[in-house]
């Protein structure tokens, strides 16, 4: 969030120091630093271009790791290069066709009280996988889980995906009622070229998740390679995302798991500058890694959300009954300093929205940042702080966004979340990227109703983040490198 000299002086954008140095040259302007053009790689691909979802991007993150990799005898540079995995783009009609394929998809949607989809996204996301898989004569073998079960669970059964699914696919997909077997084998070797067999829910055993080798060997026993599509898990080392490409190759990713790979890592590690970053949420504790992540590669820090009131009480600030993390107020502090040596222009709310009580109902009032009363809580960020958001957004070439601005579940205090939701969608128009980065971003970005025009909505929560933050993802890690082709 934005802040003003008027509120506390430390509170205002940093000004940014020249770096001086030729290749991140940020300008001694606190938003316009200088990027430099890179030119052609003599390389057709590098594990980025297989979703085809924006050319531009994929030169230049495959230029940029190109870079690295021509830097004599130097091991790449693992933010970049060890996300570049060889894709399901990559296997051939020969590759495919006749071949049993281990498709692990993420499935995990909504279902109401009567087991009706109620928002049908993730399917949709595997569906141009899964496609590619049965157009080119391969027998695919749909493995995902649904909720957390403790063992089987009925609700839990991934049967009432199978109608939605079908309907997306175009053919009738077969439904297993166990993930391993002798039912599920006989099923997988009656099924035809182009067919497709969806699996029981995978956590119904307890293997799955502990990553049991054995367990994981019979999965893969069914296929002859694998595809992991399910970005939303691979941060997790389970059976069905790590476990079965010990026994399976090759291992690949599928176009959705690519497409977050694109952009979280490509977008991010060698982003059109300025770039900017929004990081909401209620807690500062739940977005650290992030926010010191960002702090390496960002000109422009947005804050929001409940997070706030720690940075101002850290400053000296009144609160009222503000949600605070009192053992995170050095931290707050600390991430302050660290902008400010970084060259990043941080900017906090400038004015907030607060109510008497947290609920829809609540009386609310605009007061500034520095005049929050006793007893009052800050619920969203004020109409003075979306223009000044809005403003240092015009500047960028980039953005991701990762965090609500406020409590936007009640409509009077969604309005900050819902301004950045349409200001990015304004600016997508306008040629910059920007990247949805999960969890409630995404949710705002849908009820805004803005969701088709930014450039990347990412699938996965606690898999962003941890991209986000530059930990490795197992179910990533585990796939096969990309393979550089010379042109």
């Amino acid at each position: 969030m934005a802040s003003t000299a008027a509120a506390s002086p430390a509170l205002c954008g940093v000004p940014k120091a020249s770096t001086g140095g030729a290749a991140s040259s940020r300008s001694a302007s606190p938003c316009v630093p200088g990027s430099r053009f890179l030119g052609r790689t003599p390389l057709r691909r590098l594990g980025f271009s297989a979703a085809a979802v924006d050319p531009i991007l994929a030169h230049h993150v495959a230029a940029r790791s190109a870079s690295f990799i021509r830097s004599a005898g130097k091991k790449p540079a693992r933010g970049v290069v060890s996300m570049a995995k060889k894709s399901v783009g990559d296997l051939s009609a020969a590759d495919l066709k006749g071949r049993r394929v281990f498709v692990r998809a993420d499935l995990n949607v909504p279902l109401d009280d009567n087991q009706n989809i109620t928002d049908d996204t993730r399917i949709r996301a595997a569906v141009p996988t899964i496609k590619h898989l049965i157009n080119n004569g391969a027998k695919v073998i749909l493995s995902s889980h649904l909720g957390r079960p403790k063992g089987v669970t009925p609700k839990y059964s991934l049967a009432p995906l199978v109608p939605r699914l079908s309907e997306l696919l175009g053919i009738q997909v077969v439904k297993a009622d166990d993930v391993i077997g002798p039912e599920v084998e006989k099923l997988v070797a009656s099924l035809p070229e182009g067919g497709v067999l969806l699996l029981e829910n995978v956590r119904f055993y307890k293997e799955e998740e502990k990553n049991e080798p054995e367990f994981a060997k019979k999965l893969a026993s069914l296929a002859d390679l694998y595809v992991n599509d399910a970005f939303g898990t691979a941060h997790r080392a389970h059976a069905s995302t790590e476990g079965v490409t010990k026994f399976l190759k090759p291992s690949v990713a599928g176009f959705l798991l690519q497409k977050e790979l694109d952009y979280l890592v490509g977008a991010v590690s060698t982003p059109k500058r300025p770039f900017a970053a929004i990081v909401g949420g209620s807690k500062v504790s739940s977005k650290i890694g992030v926010i010191e992540s960002l702090l390496e590669k960002v000109d422009i820090l947005l804050l929001g959300g409940g997070m706030i009131f720690t940075f101002y009480k850290a400053q000296g600030l009144s609160v009222g009954s503000s949600l605070v993390e009192a053992d995170k107020l050095d931290l707050a502090t600390s991430l302050l300093e660290k902008a400010k040596a970084k060259g990043v222009e941080l900017l906090l709310p400038t004015d907030v929205v607060i109510a008497d009580k947290f609920a829809p109902d609540a009386t609310s009032k605009i007061v500034p940042a520095s005049a929050i009363p006793d007893g009052w809580m800050g619920l969203d960020i004020g109409p003075d702080s979306i223009k000044t958001f809005n403003a240092a957004l015009d500047k960028t070439k980039t953005v991701i966004w990762n965090g609500p601005m406020g409590v936007f579940e009640f409509d009077k205090f969604a309005l900050g979340t819902e301004a950045v939701a349409k200001k990015l969608a304004e600016l997508s128009g306008k040629g910059v990227t920007t990247i949805i980065g999960g969890g409630d971003s995404v949710a705002a970005v849908e009820k805004v109703g803005v969701a088709n025009v930014m450039s990347h909505i990412s699938t996965g929560g606690g898999a962003s983040l941890e991209l986000l933050e530059g930990k490795d993802l197992p179910g990533v890690l585990a796939l096969d490198e990309a393979t550089l082709v010379a042109v």
